[in-house]
């Protein structure tokens, strides 16, 4: 079928071809009334705009490339839709891709993100992702770049939109004390990342404070699978068996490990309270529910993406104000952390 031109649309309405482009464009050249005109001919011919090609004049493909660990997990599946949401409201499309926790497949996909000429790039880094030249090649290059939960600590210079992740975990471990737990475990996540140095910091300084010692042995290092969870709280069952409660560094290794309890006949709370991490669904509906920290996931993508093009709108004219947005935590307090209160 042959495509409607803007040649057409001037011939329909006796206009040179330049005000009908203007007027597609939204110039201030144009008056409205012209504009108007043009645009009620232009759906009455069924003309489309060439987006390809205006992007290509401009040197911009409306594109913006995420890199996220794992879509499945339901606090990057969050995020996503908050950048897809502020991507949207902008006229940007996003090109959505998982690492998979592997270093070399975030590699290649920056790679990919550089040849297809995206405008900018969110990333949540990998496990393995502890030299971040890749990243650092996309500064090089004048691609705008913004980091969303998980940032690489040896970048300078970078914008960043994280949780207050010391916070969030000073909040859950105060709460357990405050419940009356005595020897509070820590099931962190892997410390090459900065979110769970931060949380297994938290943990510490809430004991600290509390003038509790903080026991090493309390504290089972994994990638928080659910699977992981449930043996992580069996080993540690094995040798510590007056544990009474444990802070998870996220929502599922949580489920995992009270999954384990309930096996072998543990109550929660009342033997052993539990406080998680990110607000996953899935912490609502257990038996008991998980009290748990809410990171805020939407807001944080939203957040993210609006920097991102910020900075791609400011390209070549100001120089970039670089940005740590930190979202402050929120502690959702549930029935796995109310222990009863002892009468003596």
């Amino acid at each position: 079928m042959k495509k409607t031109t803007i040649y057409e649309i001037a011939n329909a309405l006796a206009i040179d071809s330049s005000t009908v482009s203007r007027a597609l464009n939204d110039s201030p050249r144009v008056s409205k009334n012209t504009k108007e005109k043009v645009l009620k001919k232009a759906k009455e011919l069924g003309y489309s705009t060439n987006l390809l090609a205006s992007n290509l004049r401009q040197n911009k493909s409306n594109t913006i490339g995420i890199v996220v660990p794992r879509i499945s997990r339901f606090f990057f599946s969050t995020t996503i839709a908050g950048i897809e949401e502020a991507a949207f409201t902008q006229g940007y499309n996003v090109i959505i891709s998982q690492s998979l926790e592997q270093l070399d497949r975030e590699k290649k996909i920056i790679n990919n993100f550089v040849a297809n000429r995206v405008d900018g790039v969110l990333i949540s880094i990998s496990w393995e992702t502890e030299n971040c030249t890749h990243l650092k090649h996309l500064q090089d290059l004048n691609i705008p770049l913004v980091f969303f939960d998980r940032h690489c600590a040896s970048m300078t210079n970078t914008n960043k939109i994280i949780t207050g992740d010391y916070e969030g975990a000073y909040q859950a471990t105060n709460h357990l004390i405050e419940k009356g737990c005595k020897k509070i475990a820590h099931f962190a996540g892997p410390q090459t990342l900065e979110l769970y140095k931060n949380r297994l910091n938290g943990y510490k300084m809430a004991l600290e404070n509390n003038k509790m010692k903080f026991d090493p042995a309390l504290v089972q290092e994994s990638s928080l699978m659910k699977n992981y969870g449930y043996e992580s709280m069996k080993s540690l069952m094995e040798k510590i068996d007056d544990i009474d409660g444990v802070f998870s560094a996220n929502d599922a290794a949580a489920v995992g490990a009270m999954k384990y309890l309930s096996r072998i006949g543990k109550r929660i709370p009342n033997d052993i309270a539990f406080v998680g991490f990110s607000n996953d669904p899935l912490s609502e509906v257990i038996d008991p529910p998980l009290s748990t920290v809410d990171q805020f996931g939407f807001e944080m993508g939203k957040k993210a993406c609006e920097l991102l093009i910020e900075n791609i709108n400011a390209k070549g004219k100001n120089p970039w104000q670089y940005r740590t947005v930190v979202l402050q935590p929120n502690l959702i307090e549930r029935k796995s952390s109310q222990k009863p209160v002892k009468i003596t």
